[in-house]
């Protein structure tokens, strides 16, 4: 018997006046879920600019708790009105820490908990290291209405090893909430096609259908002028893109049977293949000395 998802990706342009940047990302949810879409994508930090290419010590005002945070409140009581599942990137404070991080919400406005994002990039354009402790929630599946989600955050979408921590886990589609462009160290580099060939290739290796929902527009910070290129996408389980954005606000949808999903995966073999025994190096970092 067929069990069908419905997903969407979506993307917008940010600017300062977060009240209109959480107007915009609710319109799109309220698309998506308009065209039939069960569980919907935001991007990453998507209540304001992307403020990291910056220092500033004022940004960490941005934060707030998990407890009580009015955005998560706002789209929760969203969720419930649509029945959707929505994954709500957030900047937190949690007393002197701060993360960047994901409330899962199911259908019915059900907080189901927050993921930390594990992996912090620190380069020119994207110094995040200077805002966010490294996450200490490990990574994260949730079984919600629709079915058993997975999230990274950005830059833990360039991992192989996230992808694969949550499809062990049983993760039946995985989200990413990002926010990348332009390269203000070389601006002749364009990061578009690797950053959508690495996570398609998570797809494909575990055989688990992915949607990533980028940013949009041109943001100017002190230290750089970003330029995202949105690109937001979604793929199948062969990591085939279904659907994918350009570089105007969108709203992308696809439709999955996680049953059939799942009996091909279990017919490839690769979960059953696996040598975990033989992995040791994955716990290191020059790939001999086991970490205390």
């Amino acid at each position: 018997m067929a069990r069908e998802i419905t997903v969407a990706a979506t993307q917008m342009a940010c600017s300062w006046d977060s009240a209109a940047n959480l107007d915009r990302a609710e319109a799109l949810v309220r698309t998506a879920a308009a065209r039939g879409a069960q569980a919907i994508l935001l991007q990453e930090l998507f209540e304001t600019p992307y403020f990291c290419p910056d220092q500033k010590q004022e940004f960490f005002g941005l934060a707030r708790p998990f407890a009580d945070n009015p955005v998560i409140a706002r789209f929760a009581s969203l969720a419930k009105e649509l029945g959707v599942v929505l994954p709500v990137s957030f900047f937190e404070r949690a007393n002197n820490a701060h993360y960047n991080a994901l409330a899962m919400i199911d259908a019915d406005g059900s907080p189901l908990g927050l993921y930390r994002k594990s992996h912090i990039p620190n380069g020119p354009g994207y110094q995040e290291k200077f805002y966010f402790n490294p996450g200490d929630t490990g990574f994260r599946v949730w079984d919600t209405a629709h079915g058993r989600l997975g999230v990274g955050i950005c830059w833990d979408q360039w991992f192989p090893e996230c992808a694969r921590a949550l499809a062990l886990q049983g993760a039946e589609v995985l989200f990413y909430p990002t926010a990348i462009g332009s390269e203000p160290q070389d601006p002749s580099l364009n990061s578009r096609d690797h950053w959508q060939r690495t996570m398609q290739g998570h797809a494909a290796a575990n055989m688990v259908p992915l949607v990533a929902s980028n940013r949009i527009g041109e943001e100017q910070a002190e230290a750089a002028k970003m330029r995202f290129y949105g690109a937001s996408f979604i793929a199948d389980a062969t990591g085939a893109k279904v659907a994918e954005a350009e570089t105007q606000e969108a709203v992308l949808t696809a439709t999955f049977d996680l049953e059939a999903i799942q009996a091909a995966r279990a017919s490839w073999g690769f979960f059953r293949d696996r040598r975990p025994e033989l992995y040791g190096p994955l716990l290191t970092l020059d790939g001999k000395t086991v970490r205390p």
